[in-house]
């Protein structure tokens, strides 16, 4: 299905790449699915590449609807969790998560008397002024936020130190060319 034209079969929310502007495709749109990765694809339609969740995908006929496939993670720690959810979201212009991007810089789970596990996340970005980043932001707490025993999440994007291709995994690299 990818590089493949794909119709619409119902008016699908979506966001502008790089921009990061809330759009409207109508129903009827003529797009062309360019990367689906993770919980979101990528695609080129007449306002340029759009960013659209799978769920919005499935509701407007360009994906099939897909059951949850969803391994047992009770044997993972909350740390762990939430790194394997944040390694699910996918740079839209990039076929490359954003833990091997390099881009998360630290999890920190923070476990509270009264139960449940305060998480922080420092991360950032490719460039500061990427108008993506509230989404990459809102889509790591919404994932976070769903695990089983978090009780509060706090994503902050972070400067110093400034990303650089060297803090991208030798994996990431690897599939960009860039070794």
């Amino acid at each position: 299905m990818l590089n493949q034209e794909v119709i619409t079969e119902a008016e699908v929310a979506a966001i502008q790449i790089p921009a990061g502007n809330a759009v409207l495709l109508p129903e009827g749109s003529r797009i062309y699915i360019t990367q689906k990765l993770g919980n979101s694809l990528t695609a080129a339609s007449d306002m340029g590449l759009v960013r659209i969740t799978r769920e919005e995908a499935a509701r407007a006929g360009i994906l099939p609807p897909e059951e949850s496939v969803a391994g047992d993670d009770s044997h993972l720690t909350l740390e762990e969790r939430v790194w394997k959810v944040l390694g699910e979201i996918y740079d839209p212009e990039i076929p490359v998560d954003i833990v091997n991007l390099g881009l998360v810089y630290g999890v920190e789970v923070i476990p509270q008397q009264e139960g449940g596990s305060v998480v922080n996340v420092q991360m950032t970005l490719t460039a500061p002024g990427c108008g993506m980043g509230p989404h990459l932001m809102a889509e790591a707490e919404m994932n976070i936020a769903a695990l089983d025993g978090v009780k509060n999440v706090s994503v902050e994007f972070v400067w110093d130190p400034p990303w650089n291709q060297g803090m991208m995994s030798e994996e990431a690299r690897m599939q960009l060319g860039l070794i």
